[in-house]
């Protein structure tokens, strides 16, 4: 599946829930389904500034593709980095740094978050991106 067959699944799955309560309790069971975070990568310099909870995001790159694995101290936190891990991660860096990322304003998520943690996502966002530039920099001056 392409990016926006994923952001389409993900607001057909949220659409499945009535209220943000349930929205809320499906963050957080995503959030339980990521993968095991190494240790070793919990350190500053995986830590996304600007998140009200500790995030630690790690990329790496194989082939052409970027994967991202997270780490949060917050439940809803970790589910909201689980929805952008499922949008971002196995994708090159000029998919990633060419997405229209629509789905966070369809199923209403940034209007039901604080305001700290509509900046928290953001940054997150912001993160992966630079690391796909980072990417896309590297292998073009290699």
């Amino acid at each position: 599946m392409n990016i926006n067959q994923i952001q389409d699944q993900i607001i057909e799955d949220f659409a499945l829930f009535g209220d943000w309560m349930e929205r809320y309790e499906y963050l957080i069971d995503l959030g339980r389904s990521l993968a095991p975070f190494d240790v070793a990568h919990k350190t500053p310099d995986f830590l996304i500034e600007g998140c009200q909870s500790k995030v630690w995001l790690y990329p790496s790159l194989t082939d052409g593709v970027v994967t991202f694995t997270a780490e949060s101290d917050a439940l809803i936190t970790r589910g909201i980095i689980a929805l952008l891990i499922r949008v971002f991660s196995g994708r090159t860096p000029d998919e990633i740094l060419g997405a229209d990322i629509y789905f966070i304003e369809r199923i209403g998520l940034r209007e039901n978050l604080s305001p700290t943690r509509s900046n928290g996502l953001l940054a997150m966002m912001k993160q992966m991106r630079l690391y796909a530039l980072a990417y896309k920099s590297k292998r073009e001056q290699a």
